[in-house]
């Protein structure tokens, strides 16, 4: 039986790993801030300390298997210390952008450099995102975005969470890159009008300039240069979209979820 670390597990894909890895008779045990606020199944072990502290990745890292890993900040700053304490094997929640560089690559370039056995899961947009508009959904019928004809191809949580299951259960994702998507591509506007047809609700969408969607970023405590890379990444994806992938099908066995289903499961979200 596999006695798995999960990091972030208390977050938007974590959750669903402790599911994922629960369900498949692992031994799950997770480093949470706050145990008494955590919230995850009774027979998950909590470990209290932070993501941050080798001491306390060393102490929840004792006696396991593997470890699913999402490094919670935009610098790569500090996680070397922190992949030494990791065990062996190692799933990384890393970025289809990684190749890039920045964060997820030279996260990647840690394990990597400290000779573990990864696997390196590369999901690009989370549908979850979409969360942003859930205010503008519910307070009126305008949703303001900067390139509302850029196109995604934005990944459900829980398949993000499946193929990072499926990479720490067998030896045979080891030194994997899997670049996972959604099944389809959808312009901005397009994803704003799936919402809306789920919740029975007109909505518009307006063009937001650069500025003002920079300026919107940062006054909700965005890093400048996370702000000035999103908005021309977004930008980018009007005349080059974002590539969908079969990957996540070919892992699982079944079709990857698509954003209207995701939209199905969360529409109370953008109720009233």
């Amino acid at each position: 039986m596999t006695n798995t670390l999960v990091t972030g597990a208390t977050g938007r894909v974590g959750r669903h790993v402790v599911a994922g890895l629960l369900a498949a008779g692992a031994t799950v045990r997770a480093l949470v801030r706050t145990p008494e606020a955590a919230n995850l199944p009774p027979d998950v072990e909590l470990i209290q300390g932070d993501i941050y502290e080798p001491e306390a990745v060393r102490r929840a890292a004792a006696g396991a298997d593997a470890a699913f890993l999402l490094w919670p900040s935009y610098s790569a700053d500090g996680a070397e210390p922190i992949v030494a304490e990791l065990p062996q094997r190692v799933a990384f929640l890393s970025s289809l952008n990684a190749a890039f560089g920045g964060m997820w690559g030279d996260v990647e370039g840690l394990l990597r450099k400290a000779g573990k056995d990864w696997t390196f899961v590369r999901p690009g947009g989370f549908a979850v995102n979409a969360q942003t508009w859930a205010d503008e959904f519910r307070n009126g019928d305008v949703v303001r975005l900067p390139s509302p004809l850029a196109g995604r191809s934005l990944i459900h949580e829980r398949d993000i969470a499946a193929v990072a299951v499926l990479s720490l259960l067998s030896d045979h994702h080891i030194g994997q890159t899997y670049e996972i998507t959604g099944p389809e591509v959808l312009t901005q506007a397009e994803q704003v009008q799936t919402i809306a047809r789920a919740i029975g609700k007109d909505m518009r969408v307006e063009e937001l300039s650069a500025a003002a969607a920079r300026q919107a970023m940062l006054d909700q405590g965005a890093d400048p240069a996370l702000a000035d890379s999103a908005i021309s990444y977004w930008a980018s994806l009007v005349d080059n979209p974002e590539p969908a992938t079969t990957t996540v099908a070919q892992l699982t066995g079944r079709p990857a979820l698509t954003f209207a289903q995701w939209t199905e499961e969360h529409a109370a979200e953008f109720r009233r």
